[in-house]
């Protein structure tokens, strides 16, 4: 029997030495070396389900649980988070950089838009939002970054780092199409006959509408314009006006851009999965923003954002200092994310939240405020809390015994800037299961006002970080990576 084995793998190495002597020559019998796990060509509506996924999980995993720790609506606990709550960020998200966003979703939809573009615009459009969406998470996070040149594969490996205010604004003379203007397109496309396939199941969040995704992308634009509202007043408030003489964007909570998981293991969205399964214990509710809740005294939506294992009175919650070393309290006494973050729901699902109808109240009413857009920043302001609190499953009476108990919350009263930190902060709640849009708004606009971490240290331990620092294997491997890279403490273009 041995000697037979042998005889057998040397016919097999005689026979990889005769396949090797062909040379490079194609014939069909090298045809069995095609990977059915990794075919070469996917079709669209493979594609569009794993980019859908892919932009969800990179705003709902670490980049996200980062954030989370910044804007101080959770504290760490335990492992990894301990770091990131007191800003030791160098080192970190590669993963995040290759594989989530750049590797994966950028080169998917960028190869999704050459396939459809010409004789199935409904996939080319909805692929244009998706990429102007993960393309805004990336230069929010770390400023510049390679967008026009990116996801492109084999043909450039190496792409330059396009500035943040030519990724928002355009530069034809680098050839750099703005976020606003692949929208549009992605836009455009969507508003074309229907073409030879098109999207149904496979769309995840809005099983192939077309109406749904004008109204996604359009409220993308709104978030693009304010988010540029402090160095280009001038093209926010265009863009703004725009979509409202459009017309069409979200303005209801069952409109929401919001991505769907299971919690079956390999369904689970990065949030459940984390807090629920992988890491229960690395963080839970920060004091501050418990303490934020009791000065407003919201324990209307505390109760749907985190958990109260001694009941929903506002006492019972329990928290934990950002940056403390003292001994976490006890695992089942902890407060941390609630059903409505994690999920999951009634039907047994998770959802990763991107875009939201309270978002986009909050937007207008900031909007109507600062540039002097259409609206009335007060009923905006009012319309944002109540659709946040309807969102969270709160009965429209409990929501109205609220506003009436505390009317000096509810109203918009003082100066511009003092109403603009009424509704940051109640947008900054609203935001807790997307904490990233949260620290967007922290660094644009400095509110909510939050203190430094205990035992804070990072690049430069007397500032909450205003970007996260480019990753180790880009700086290794991309010439045109910044070097050397900018520290945290050095604000974005937009940034106040």
């Amino acid at each position: 029997m041995k000697r037979s084995m042998k005889h057998k793998s040397i016919l097999w190495l005689l026979s990889g030495l005769l396949i090797m002597a062909g040379g490079c020559a194609k014939s069909k019998f090298l045809d069995i070396n095609s990977d059915p796990n990794n075919p070469e060509d996917v079709p669209p509506r493979v594609l569009l389900t794993n980019t859908t996924v892919g932009i969800a999980f990179s705003n709902a995993n670490e980049l996200g649980r980062v954030a989370s720790l910044l804007v101080q609506h959770n504290a760490g606990t335990a492992n990894q988070a301990l770091g990131f709550d007191i800003y030791n960020l160098d080192g970190s998200f590669d993963n995040s950089w290759n594989f989530e966003i750049y590797a994966n979703s950028c080169s998917d939809l960028r190869t999704l838009i050459s396939k459809t573009e010409a004789n199935s615009p409904a996939y080319s459009g909805i692929a244009k939002i998706q990429l102007a969406y993960l393309f805004s998470l990336s230069t929010d996070l770390w400023g510049d970054v390679p967008y026009s040149q990116a996801g492109f594969g084999l043909q450039n490996i190496k792409p330059r780092f396009d500035k943040q205010e030519d990724i928002y604004q355009g530069n034809a003379g680098l050839g750099i199409t703005s976020l606003f203007d692949l929208v549009r397109s992605g836009l455009a496309d969507l508003a074309k006959p229907a073409g030879t396939l098109n999207p149904g199941a496979d769309d995840l969040v809005f099983g192939g509408s077309r109406a749904a995704w004008i109204r996604a992308g359009n409220t993308l634009m709104l978030k693009f314009a304010l988010q540029i509202s402090n160095p280009n007043p001038t093209l926010a408030t265009s863009v703004i006006n725009e979509v409202l003489t459009n017309n069409t964007y979200i303005k209801d909570n069952a409109q929401d851009f919001e991505v769907p998981f299971g919690t079956n293991e390999g369904s689970q969205s990065p949030i459940f999965s984390f807090n629920n399964v992988n890491r229960p214990t690395d963080q839970m509710l920060s004091l501050r923003f418990l303490n934020l809740m009791k000065s407003l005294n919201d324990s209307v939506r505390l109760g749907r954002l985190y958990t109260h294992p001694a009941g929903p009175n506002l006492s019972n919650y329990v928290g934990f200092n950002n940056g403390s070393t003292a001994v976490p309290p006890a695992a089942a006494t902890r407060s941390k994310y609630a059903p409505f973050v994690t999920g999951p729901d009634p039907t047994g699902k998770s959802f990763v939240r991107l875009l939201s109808n309270s978002q986009r109240a909050f937007i207008l009413s900031e909007a109507a405020l600062v540039l002097g857009t259409p609206g009335d920043a007060n009923a905006l302001y009012q319309e944002g809390i109540r659709v946040s609190m309807y969102k969270m499953g709160i009965p429209k009476d409990t929501v109205d015994i609220y506003f009436t108990n505390n009317p000096a919350i509810v109203n918009l009263a003082g100066t511009v800037e003092q109403k603009r930190k009424q509704i940051i902060t109640q947008k900054y709640i609203s935001l807790v299961p997307n904490p990233i849009e949260a620290y967007n708004d922290y660094r644009r606009t400095g509110y909510p006002e939050l203190v430094l971490a205990l035992n804070s240290a990072g690049d430069d331990p007397t500032t909450i970080p205003k970007r996260y620092p480019y990753t180790p294997n880009e700086a290794a491997s991309n010439p045109n990576s910044p070097k050397p890279r900018p520290l945290t403490n050095v604000k974005l273009w937009w940034g106040k």
